[in-house]
């Protein structure tokens, strides 16, 4: 990258006369042989589910680079990569850094209070999310004025929230009780006398398309819901920059990954509130973010048109899975596939999500199966598997032992 390619390399401990510019063939070496591992997967050819490598798609990105044919192999196989869009981005890719798939900060904010990031990118982060309930406060409230004033209210409680979580750990930081935290941080300490003034506050939110319903009426595939999420995220952008003069602090809006508070939320409120509506049939659940339901799109532009305005809003991290629903059997096509989202839309962070299964005796097998199409011995049942009576009017369910 650009930030250190103009920096001495390091060998045996000392400094040396070249750059690491110079050195972009054994980079491409080390590229390759990470992405032959990721592509082969483990012993039983089951996906390597981290790292989750970032690809930089840039304007002047080499789309026939050899030395990334594999990088396509890997998406059409497992979807493992996310790509950064900076073709219809006035960032650069120094301007951002991504943390994981869903926290990504925006460098510029950080240059701001000057001196750079003391040569560091890493050192900074964030310190905790805060995520709104935004189905309830669509339910609990008659009118968008009122869901606005709750939704101010609830962010002030987030900010007070995230406020007092930064004094702690300031102090459990200077109380020596994050030692190897403090050390890294020293620099950011000598500038600021804080040491966790680089990290930011986050606020984040879950199921807008729920809140839709609950306050519309309708959800947040229709025009009023779209244009209403848009002002939901302007809103809360806008009391995020005001939060940020009012403390000095940090802070960003995320689209929170909600893996386990999007059935939370929604137990909860359903318990609490019979007639609020939520996802699910038989367990309920929230949209995450501001996605829209399960089953909108069956074409993934579709879906790409629906997120494009929405997406460019959030500050602290988003990502969009493509989910192609089949294999994909050339990789080329990944490639175009990739080249024409990134061309064509203003969508922060992607990935492409081909469908495949894992049989723990044949590991990989392309496309969705609920049960392995190959033939297994005896003994592979009896380690594998379970006997179950079949009946046609119930689904099929095995329990699946499979061997550590």
């Amino acid at each position: 990258p650009r930030s250190i390619a103009d920096e001495y390399v390091i060998i045996g401990g000392q400094f040396m006369d070249q750059t690491y510019s110079q050195f972009q063939k054994e980079m491409d070496i080390f590229n390759t042989a990470f992405a032959e591992c990721m592509l082969e997967g483990d012993a039983r050819h089951r996906i390597f589910t981290f790292p989750i490598p970032t690809y930089n798609i840039t304007k002047d990105f080499d789309w026939d680079n050899p030395s990334i044919n594999l990088l396509w192999e890997i998406t059409a196989k497992y979807g493992i990569p996310y790509f950064a869009n900076f073709v219809n981005s006035d960032m650069d890719p120094d301007d951002a850094r991504s943390m994981c798939c869903r926290l990504r900060l925006d460098n510029r904010e950080l240059r701001k209070r000057g001196g750079g990031l003391f040569g560091a990118n890493p050192l900074t982060g964030s310190i905790g999310v805060v995520t709104i309930n935004m189905p309830r406060l669509g339910y609990l409230c008659k009118t968008k004025d009122e869901f606005f004033d709750g939704l101010s209210h609830l962010m002030d409680l987030a900010r007070n929230s995230l406020e007092i979580k930064r004094k702690v750990l300031e102090n459990f930081t200077a109380n020596n009780l994050y030692p190897y935290t403090k050390f890294y941080l020293r620099d950011v300490y000598k500038r600021f006398k804080k040491y966790w003034v680089n990290h930011f506050s986050t606020i984040g939110l879950v199921g807008m398309n729920e809140a839709c319903l609950n306050l519309l009426g309708q959800d947040i595939t229709t025009e009023e819901g779209k244009e209403f999420t848009a002002q939901v995220l302007d809103f809360m952008r806008d009391k995020i920059t005001k939060y940020q003069h009012e403390t000095g602090n940090l802070y960003n809006l995320e689209a929170t990954p909600a893996e386990g508070v999007s059935y939370r939320f929604a137990r909860h409120d359903k318990n609490r509130f019979p007639d609020i509506i939520t996802s699910g049939k038989n367990e309920p659940y929230y949209t995450n973010s501001i996605h829209p339901p399960v089953g909108f799109a069956h074409d993934i532009f579709d879906l790409l048109d629906h997120q494009d305005q929405l997406q460019s809003k959030f500050t602290g991290g988003t990502v969009v899975h493509c989910f192609i629903g089949e294999k994909i059997d050339d990789p080329q096509m990944v490639k175009l596939l990739v080249k024409t989202i990134a061309h064509n839309y203003h969508i922060p962070y992607f990935t492409i999500t081909p469908t495949f299964s894992i049989c723990p005796v044949h590991g990989y097998i392309p496309g969705n199966h609920k049960f392995c199409p190959y033939e297994h011995t005896k003994e592979e049942l009896e380690m594998f598997g379970i006997d179950v009576e079949i009946e046609d009017s119930k689904p099929l369910q095995i329990e699946a032992h499979v061997q550590q």
